[in-house]
């Protein structure tokens, strides 16, 4: 049986946020931005949440220099997929299609977004060999 990767915490999140957003950082740049009080408690905090997300595997250290620089190893596109298959899993059966369905209906899309769904079921469409789009 395949491990399934562990879920992230919303203080994980919180730092690979920034990460996406500031690049590759330093703890003390890190801590900089999520607390901008930095105290010593607070260093420790974003340290620890570092090596839990190295040991996830969604970010890397770079060790060649004396300060460690960290960079996100998963997008947030990777990030955003594993966590809408979790959901699906648990609430319908793995099939993501009553989640998006139940996304689309209850969101309320501007036009803009539904026009920019349209052309995105169109062009996946396309791209598959299908021709049909009935969004």
């Amino acid at each position: 049986m395949t491990k399934r990767p562990r879920d992230v915490t919303d203080a994980e999140l919180a730092i690979l946020q920034v990460l996406w957003s500031q690049g590759p950082s330093t703890i003390r740049q890190l801590t900089d931005i999520l607390y901008p009080e930095r105290t010593a408690a607070q260093y420790a905090t974003v340290q620890k949440l570092l090596q839990r997300l190295e040991t996830k595997t969604c970010v890397k250290r770079d060790r060649s220099a004396a300060v460690h620089v960290f960079d996100a190893t998963i997008s947030r596109d990777d990030l955003i997929d594993r966590k809408l298959r979790t959901v699906a899993e648990k609430l319908c059966d793995g099939s993501l299609t009553p989640l998006l369905t139940h996304l689309v209906q209850a969101d309320r899309l501007t036009v803009e977004e539904r026009k920019m769904l349209r052309e995105l079921v169109e062009r996946l469409d396309r791209e598959s060999g299908h021709s049909d789009s009935s969004l």
